[in-house]
């Protein structure tokens, strides 16, 4: 077996933080030639056994698991900054319009490579993303991250009213735009579902822009599909909740929706889920849904803050996102300030401090949890995919100024989510996993 080792301060979660000062990873090939973590510990007890290996020694660094992003656009890169009363508005003004932009092949793949360069350049190493409703911003960005080898789940989104015409699915020959969209969706599922690194998630845009036909075929194809994912939004913004509310009247609540089109269980990511009841929350929790907490954009567009309190009371999981571009940032420093903003703010008057720990967690092995994909991704224990970033806590003047003073865990974490952005990141290492087909009968597990 080729192994390869590195010496620095290590950090992981089992399943609390656990920080090595003097450390070593050992990573090398699983039995599918995978890339994975061997051995993860002090560089005293381990260094004996694999002192014949090559070791890369990194003095000064500290090497964390690639952050996971539990919701961002694809398509939004150009839209980050622009300007907005609020959530509606911001989409018809901007959003709309750039995405319209997909239909070109050449377009989508320029932006694609450009986006999926920059979640590197920030750490990132695991996607969740969104697409646009045409197949070639799809087929773009997945071909794009499996050239980089990228952990990547993203798919067909699925609008069949209520946004411009050249944004809808459009209807084929024989068939109307709700049953179109469906089969074009299995189509890139039987393609890119589980071949080497790449997820295909079912993705209806929000409810207000699906049909109930449309909303229906998704939910069945989410059954046929068991192991790909759903991603959706929801409760982000009370006009958007109230435009749901008349539209599904149906339904017990905006959230219950999604439910009532088979549209929640285990894999099912939504994004924001702001402005919940306990009855909300219970339906997350008894559906093994999670929620993908995106605080740049919540402030960004003044919707309101996630209740961290409410989730853990009631129990149901949950994991950090950018969201660009309603998101203002890639970097996950930046998401997790916000996110400590959020827990000050948005809870009861005396406000939620959340520990650093727990932030970093949020953006790496909870939001693999949340994701399904505990113990792929998102940690550095050993079977874990060896994809992982080398930090450098003295990146700038500043920081090496007050890391230098850390005297915890806590502390040395917290200088770098204040202080920190892309410049603390000065590697990121992927697994490369061999070229492998996909199995892609009905709820094939994505290995």
């Amino acid at each position: 077996m080729s192994l390869r080792a590195y010496r620095a301060s290590l950090l992981w979660f089992e399943p609390g933080a656990h920080y090595e000062e003097d450390g070593l990873l050992v990573v090398g090939p699983n039995a599918k030639g995978v890339q994975v973590v061997q051995a993860i510990g002090s560089w005293r007890s381990l260094s004996p056994s694999y002192c014949r290996q090559p070791i890369e020694h990194l003095p000064g660094r500290l090497i964390a698991p690639g952050f996971v992003d539990m919701h961002v656009h694809f398509p939004q890169t150009n839209v980050m900054g622009s300007p907005a009363a609020g959530l509606l508005p911001w989409l018809e003004n901007y959003t709309f319009p750039e995405e319209q932009r997909f239909e070109s092949q050449a377009y989508s793949e320029e932006a694609a490579g450009f986006f999926l360069d920059e979640l590197l350049r920030n750490g990132v190493t695991t996607a969740l993303a969104f697409a646009t409703s045409h197949t070639t911003s799809v087929n773009a960005l997945f071909s794009q991250a499996q050239a980089r080898h990228l952990r990547l789940i993203t798919g067909l989104c699925l609008m069949d009213r209520h946004a411009p015409q050249a944004l809808l699915n459009q209807p084929g020959r024989t068939t109307n735009a709700a049953e179109q969209s469906l089969i074009e969706s299995e189509a890139l599922i039987t393609r890119w579902h589980g071949k080497d690194r790449l997820g295909y998630a079912i993705t209806p845009r929000f409810a207000p822009t699906s049909t109930d036909e449309q909303l229906q075929a998704a939910g069945e194809l989410a059954a046929r599909y068991p192991q790909t994912w759903i991603q959706s939004h929801v409760s982000e913004n009370k006009d958007e909740i109230a435009w749901a509310r008349e539209l599904f009247p149906q339904s017990k609540s905006y959230l219950a929706t999604y439910a009532d089109f088979g549209l929640m269980r285990e894999r099912a990511v939504y994004a924001h889920c702001i402005h919940f009841d306990d009855d909300d929350r219970a339906l997350m929790r008894e559906t093994g849904a999670v929620a993908a907490i995106s605080p740049t954009s919540n402030l960004f567009l003044g919707s309101g803050f996630f209740d961290y309190a409410g989730a853990d009371r009631v129990g149901f999981g949950y994991g950090l996102a950018s969201d660009v571009g309603g998101g203002t940032s890639f970097s996950p420093f930046h998401t997790m300030l916000a996110a400590y903003y959020v827990g000050r703010e948005g809870q009861s008057k005396t406000g939620l401090s959340l520990s650093p720990q727990h932030l970093w967690w949020q953006h790496t092995a909870g939001a693999a949890r949340a994701l399904g994909l505990e113990g792929v991704v998102g940690n550095l224990l050993p079977g874990c995919e060896a994809d992982f970033v080398v930090i450098n806590p003295k990146a700038t003047p500043l920081l090496a100024r007050k890391t230098a003073l850390a005297g915890s865990l806590d502390e040395l974490l917290f200088s770098m989510i204040v202080l920190g952005d892309d410049r603390l990141i000065e590697r990121v290492v992927i697994a490369h996993p061999p070229t492998v087909q996909s199995d892609t009968t009905p709820g094939a597990p994505l290995s």
